[in-house]
């Protein structure tokens, strides 16, 4: 097996284009009208525009130009890294092949951070595509004519604008309750003139909510109303649009809603969880029956042409081709908190998937025949404690240098740990526990027992279950900010440059400020409306 001993650096730049439905076949151009008679016609015309908001999710391009590239510019899949080695529980060092060291160290929350631009423009051009799709809709049926495909194609748009709506909010201001008169983004709709979006003000919080559970309400209407087979699952169905929805309502407090939200998201989609046998070895890289919703990645994505441009390359422990095993340094490798690790039961299936004390897990063995120590010794790949494998190469090849794995966006599991916190919040803890330990037996530790038995408790329960179910896949920051959590990265695995004193629940430095690209061309938002530029937190000695 040979592996990458350095980085070959890529200036290039691929951008992603959607239909063509603006020009004649001969090249001359569509009217509006023109173009709206052809959907009216045909609304399966309008299909590539919906595959743009599929592509658009995992897009080369979006912040890279002819003269600079960013290796991190391989869309959402870098934005929840970016989310992940901003909390506790995802180790890796401040170094130069590290190109998340800055939410690592939080000095990508100022205005002309490229990483926070990267967000805010990878998400709003995401509505503006949803937007697109939206006008061209309406424009060509009346509201009585809405059914069929139209239908179903105008949940998808509206369930896609509120997901970036529902993941901005949480970037750019603190979690609803107890904010929602404070300033959150600006809104732009299907409706928003181009010049309306040059003087657009932050709405409120609530109205951004308000948006969003609307845009969900009518997605779920249209899309369970007018079902068509996917053709994978990075498409948009009802099960995907209620799983968002539960996602909104335990921010909005809105338990008993969420609870049934998720519900109606297992049901719908018939997901299971991954099985103990599945999760035995290194996993989470392809579609799978337990995946609501994902991104389906092919070897002829740009994100995989790069070759080091994607999230196996800076994730995956077991690439061949990529910044966590060519460089010969382990700085990029991405590690669980010690702390965490040392908290998961050793009945616990979970466990195997990070390197132990001794740089060796059971998954290896069972994938690869190999221990973690027989893999260094014969590749020279500086594996450290902690280490995950809970990702695995493409076609679960060891060490395969096609970087085409598939990204979860909406997994069962998800759906059951909201279905458990949120009966518990709602009803009573006894009915949360059952949910939560039906799960945990059936799935990843039949010895495991609920012990919790305040409803504070088992809250805490539940986000000890999420932060090792969901670590890695860009959950962490958002769930500190919802339940009001510090961050804690004293007496852990974290390296001296990297630690801080405990960041308090709610300091400023948690949020993002918004970036110069919106504030330079909107005059709507003054910089003293733009967030706190916090500074960084100063490292400590352990």
């Amino acid at each position: 097996m040979k592996i990458f001993a350095y980085i070959t650096m890529f200036t290039s730049a691929f951008l992603v284009t959607s239909c063509d439905l603006d020009k004649f076949p001969e090249g001359g151009t569509v009217t509006e009208d023109q173009k709206n008679e052809v959907i009216k016609d045909d609304p399966e015309k309008l299909s590539s525009d919906l595959n743009s908001l599929k592509d658009n999710m995992i897009q080369f391009g979006t912040i890279s130009t002819a003269s600079t590239t960013y290796h991190t510019d391989y869309g959402f899949p870098a934005i929840c890294l970016m989310y992940d080695q901003a909390g506790q529980d995802m180790v890796s060092d401040d170094h130069g092949f590290n190109w998340f060291s800055d939410p690592l160290t939080f000095s990508d929350r100022i205005p002309t951070s490229s990483l926070n631009t990267l967000i805010w423009k990878l998400h709003y051009q995401h509505i503006k595509s949803a937007n697109s799709i939206l006008n061209t809709l309406y424009a060509s049926y009346p509201e009585a004519e809405r059914t069929g495909l139209p239908a179903n194609y105008i949940g998808q748009a509206l369930a896609s604008r509120a997901f970036d709506y529902l993941q901005l909010i949480q970037t750019y201001q603190f979690t609803y309750i107890g904010h929602e008169e404070s300033l959150g983004l600006p809104i732009i709709t299907e409706k928003t003139s181009a010049e309306d979006a040059t003087n657009n003000p932050r709405a409120t919080v609530k109205a951004v909510y308000d948006l969003i559970i609307a845009d969900l309400n009518s997605a779920i209407n249209y899309l369970e109303n007018n079902p068509i087979e996917r053709s994978d699952k990075g498409q948009i169905d009802a099960s995907v649009a209620y799983g968002l929805r539960a996602r909104a309502n335990m921010l909005l407090g809105n338990y008993a809603e969420a609870a049934s939200d998720a519900d109606k998201a297992l049901i719908m989609s018939n997901a299971t969880p991954y099985t103990k046998e599945e999760v035995s070895i290194p996993s989470f890289n392809n579609d799978n029956h337990s995946w609501i919703w994902g991104s389906i990645i092919t070897s002829n994505n740009d994100v995989v042409t790069t070759g080091i441009i994607n999230w196996p390359s800076h994730l995956c422990s077991l690439t061949g081709n990529g910044y966590t095993t060519g460089t010969g340094v382990y700085f990029a490798m991405k590690r669980i908190n010690s702390s965490l690790w040392n908290q998961i039961p050793e009945t616990d299936i979970r466990k195997t998937w990070w390197l132990d004390e001794d740089k060796d897990s059971p998954a290896l063995k069972k994938a690869y025949g190999v221990s973690g120590p027989d893999i260094i010794n014969q590749t020279g790949i500086p594996y450290v404690s902690y280490v995950n494998v809970k990702f695995g190469p493409q076609g679960g090849e060891l060490f395969n240098t096609e970087n085409s794995q598939d990204w979860p966006l909406m997994r069962a599991e998800e759906m059951i740990l909201i279905k458990a916190e949120a009966l518990a919040r709602s009803k009573d803890v006894a009915s949360g526990k059952k949910v939560l330990e039906d799960f945990v037996k059936s799935y990843r530790d039949d010895q495991y027992v609920c012990s919790s038995s305040s409803l504070e408790d088992f809250i805490d329960e539940v986000w000890f279950q999420r932060r090792v179910e969901l670590w890695g896949e860009g959950f962490s920051l958002f769930d500190i900010l919802r339940l009001k959590k510090p961050i804690i990265r004293l007496n852990t695995n974290f390296a001296d440059n990297v630690t801080y004193n405990d960041i308090a629940p709610e300091s400023p430095i948690m949020i993002y400020c918004i970036p110069e690209c919106e504030t330079s061309s909107n005059k709507g938002i003054t910089l003293d409306q733009i967030n706190e530029v916090a500074p960084a937190p100063i490292p400590v000695k352990k």
